[in-house]
């Protein structure tokens, strides 16, 4: 449900939203979000791209900048390793970016904690012809085995307010044809869209 005030305005509607994480054997989840106005058109209305990942320092043996080479080593590469990065409250720390193609780029830093996930933005850029956005606070969490997230921005002058939320079910793609915005909608709420 998008629900956001500007001043007088009140803009509340119903969106379809197919998120995507992946993996590519680098040290970070590979994330995408594409939704619609759930209209009859099916009206597009924003896609996000961007990289999760635990913050650590990066070590000499990872590969970057750029298409520096890390060494035949990788760090963290199992589960106990990984384990000496959750932190004393049981948490592990990540870091977000996510990049819109408006013209804005958002770095968010959080954690992790059980099925819980708490973001707020350490820095936001915006090209010179973006629309004002300066904050943001995401919260995710897996609930009787569907993602809730909650999205809190501030924009267009307003301070830190209630932006968009949604319950997403996970449906397994894996071998089945691409589905159309149309299809996904068509199928409902357990296949992904709201």
């Amino acid at each position: 449900m998008l629900d956001y005030a500007i001043g007088d305005e009140h803009v509340e509607r119903e969106f379809g939203q197919r998120i995507s994480f992946s993996h590519d054997g680098l040290p970070a989840l590979n994330y995408s979000s594409y939704t619609w106005l759930l209209d009859e058109q099916l009206t597009p209305l924003a896609t996000e791209l961007g990289y999760w990942r635990l913050s650590r320092t990066l070590l000499p043996e990872d590969a970057g900048p750029g298409l520096l080479p890390g060494s035949d080593t990788r760090p963290f590469d199992t589960a106990q390793s990984v384990e000496t990065l959750r932190t004393s409250a049981g948490a592990f720390e990540i870091e977000a970016q996510i990049l819109h193609p408006d013209g804005i780029s958002e770095l968010y830093v959080g954690q992790v904690k059980g099925p819980r996930i708490d973001l707020a933005t350490d820095a936001v850029l915006r090209t010179s012809g973006a629309k004002d956005y300066s904050a943001a606070t995401r919260l995710y969490g897996l609930v009787e085995s569907h993602l809730l997230w909650a999205w809190d921005i501030a924009a267009l002058g307003q301070d830190l307010r209630t932006h968009a939320s949604a319950r997403l079910a996970r449906t397994d793609l894996a071998g089945a044809p691409a589905n159309s915005a149309a299809d996904e909608a068509a199928a409902g709420p357990e296949a992904g869209t709201k």
